[in-house]
Parts: C-alpha cells; structure tokens; sequence
C-alpha cells in the first residue's frame, strides 16, 4: 500500500488503521479493484465526518493506485455521497412520490423552519443539516426520514422534532 498523506487547504485526511485495512481488503476481494470504489468512499465518508472531500478523493487515489477522475466519477455520480460537509446528524427526508403523498415535502420544510436552516446547511453549532431526498426505499411506511444510519418511518412533525431533539440530547448539543 502506497503511504499517502494528503493536504488539502490545511485540512489533513488520513484513514484509520482499520480504514486502510478496509480498503485493502475491498482491493483483494474483487478481481477488478474498480469495483472496490464505492464501499472505499463510504469509508472515507464515514471517517471525514459525513462526507467526501476532495483530500479524501485524493488519498483513496493514491492508495488505491486509481486515478482521481474515475474516483470522482462515482463520488459524482451517487447521491449517498456527500460533497459537501453535513452536520454530525444528517437528516435526509424523503420527498420522493410515496413520501410527498404522505407529506414528506412538508415534513422537510416544517423540519427547516423549526430548527432556522435551509436544505443542506450545516447548523451553526455543527450538529444539524436537513436534505431533501429522493426514495431511501421505505415507500410502504411513508413519510420518512435517515438520520445518519438510522431509518425513522411513518412520521409526522411532532415524532419528527422528537427523534431529533432526543439525539441531539444524546450528542450534546
């Protein structure tokens, strides 16, 4: 593996052990390591705090001996990953068909207007960031949101706030 220390504006990305050891074992699992980009850049974005910066473009390059342009491709290309910082809880809400039916587009606006941010703006306090998204695939228990990892379905304004103000509780702020 190729040692990369990348920079980037002053910011410095580097992955874990376990992140390197993450990547090398995705290059060895696939006969083409093409096919290792995406999980390798859901590493990268969990390990960036949320998202995928161009230094961490940069350092998966490197040691994955791929070229940027085809990791950028892809980084491009799917909307799970981020480009842009986020906050420490990245609340997506679906405003696909089955959800805005059901009110996920009201959902996502009440959710920017209690908490003061526009769609993708990260809450002064670093905590928040509010996205409208296509289908996360839950149509049946619409409307819903993703915070983070975490799936919250069948939800109006109140349970929304609720799940919210309880982890951000939880994450201190």
């Amino acid at each position: 593996m190729a040692e990369a220390n990348i920079q980037n504006k002053n910011n410095l990305f580097q992955l874990s052990p376990e992140g390197k050891e993450f990547v090398q074992g995705e290059l060895s699992r696939y006969e083409n390591k093409y096919s290792a980009i995406i999980p390798c850049l859901y590493r990268c974005q969990k390990e960036n705090q949320g998202w995928v910066s161009p230094a961490c473009i940069r350092y998966l390059s490197q040691i994955m001996e791929i070229p940027e342009a085809h990791i950028w491709e892809v980084a491009k290309f799917y909307t799970m990953f981020n480009k842009e910082p986020v906050g420490r809880l990245h609340i997506q809400v679906c405003c696909n068909i089955s959800c805005a039916l059901n009110g996920g587009r009201e959902l996502a606006d009440h959710l920017c207007q209690t908490y003061s941010l526009n769609a993708g703006e990260v809450s002064s306090d670093g905590m928040l960031t509010i996205s409208r998204v296509e289908c996360l695939g839950s149509c049946g228990t619409a409307p819903m949101m993703q915070i983070n990892e975490s799936y919250h379905e069948n939800l109006n304004p109140e349970k929304a706030e609720q799940i919210i103000n309880e982890l951000r509780a939880k994450y201190g702020s």
